[in-house]
């Protein structure tokens, strides 16, 4: 449970820090009506999405006899439909590409974390 916590922390950090980075770099991230995403945006909305990976991982524990693999290929699937939004948005090219990045640092701190929290088969299988 605790590296789950700390993959947490860490996405929503390095997702926040790569906000910041990209805004200091002159990457405006105004996408609905000329308002930017502000950093603590892009901080919540990661820890409500890791959060959600969370719960989704529990539920593959709990329900599903192979809670690795399959939560590994629909959190992959979930990350990849996330990116139509950016790329739908309207917005400068080097806002949309970071905009992808921020989606993709996430994904790739809590996906494997998750991933190695879940056993590869159901127990009672291997027995």
């Amino acid at each position: 449970m605790r590296r789950v916590i700390v993959a947490v922390v860490g996405a929503v950090t390095a997702t926040a820090a790569g906000a910041a980075l990209a805004g200091a770099a002159g990457i405006d991230f105004e996408v609905v009506d000329g308002e930017a995403i502000p950093v603590a945006g892009f901080a919540v909305v990661t820890a409500v999405c890791c959060l959600a990976g969370v719960v989704m991982a529990v539920a593959f524990r709990r329900w599903s006899t192979r809670p690795r693999e399959r939560f590994v290929w629909t959190a992959a699937g979930l990350t990849a439909v996330s990116l139509v939004l950016p790329l739908i948005s309207g917005a400068e090219a080097r806002t949309v590409a970071a905009l992808i990045g921020l989606h993709l640092i996430p994904a790739a701190v809590m996906i494997p974390a998750l991933a190695r929290s879940l056993p590869p088969r159901d127990r009672s299988e291997v027995a």
